[in-house]
C-alpha cells in the first residue's frame, strides 16, 4: 500500500500538553490547535518526501527507509534520523519523541507521537 496522497487533519488528541512539552511556544500552541493541517506524502520506493502545511508554515522532510537523513522537527530543530518502515507504519525517533505514522487503511492516516507518558494523536483523511 502506497503512503503518497494528499491528507487533511480529521481530529488530534492531546495537542496542547505535548506541544507544551516539546517546547512550542503558547502563542504558536493557541494559533496551531484549531488549524486542519494538511500532509502531502509523496513515496517513490524507500524514497519519501513529506510536506505538511499548518496555515503559513509549512514542513517539509525527504527521507530514504533505513539510512540517515537531516529531519526538521516540530520545533524547526534539524535532527539526524533513521526512519524504519514496518509493514504499513514508518517509525523514527526524534530527540526525545517517537514518532509511528501508519495508513490504517487507503484513506486513513494515523500518526501518533509519544514522549514519556505524553502521547499526541493526530487522525487524518485522504482528500479526493
Amino acid at each position: 500500500m502506497s503512503f503518497s496522497g494528499k491528507y487533511q487533519l480529521e481530529s488530534q488528541e492531546g495537542f496542547v500538553e505535548f506541544m507544551k512539552a516539546v517546547g512550542l511556544p503558547d502563542d504558536l500552541i493557541e494559533k496551531g490547535k484549531d488549524i486542519k493541517s494538511v500532509s502531502e506524502i509523496e513515496q517513490n520506493g524507500d524514497h519519501f518526501k513529506v510536506t505538511v502545511t499548518t496555515g503559513a508554515k509549512v514542513l517539509t522532510n525527504s527521507f530514504t527507509i533505513g539510512r540517515e537523513s537531516d529531519i526538521e522537527t516540530l520545533t524547526g530543530d534539524k535532527v539526524k534520523a533513521v526512519v524504519n518502515k514496518d509493514g504499513n507504519k514508518l517509525i523514527v525517533v526524534l530527540n526525545k519523541v517517537t514518532s509511528v505514522t501508519e495508513l490504517v487503511d487507503g484513506n486513513t492516516l494515523v500518526n501518533t507521537l509519544t514522549l514519556g507518558g505524553l502521547v499526541y494523536k493526530r487522525t487524518s483523511k485522504r482528500l479526493a
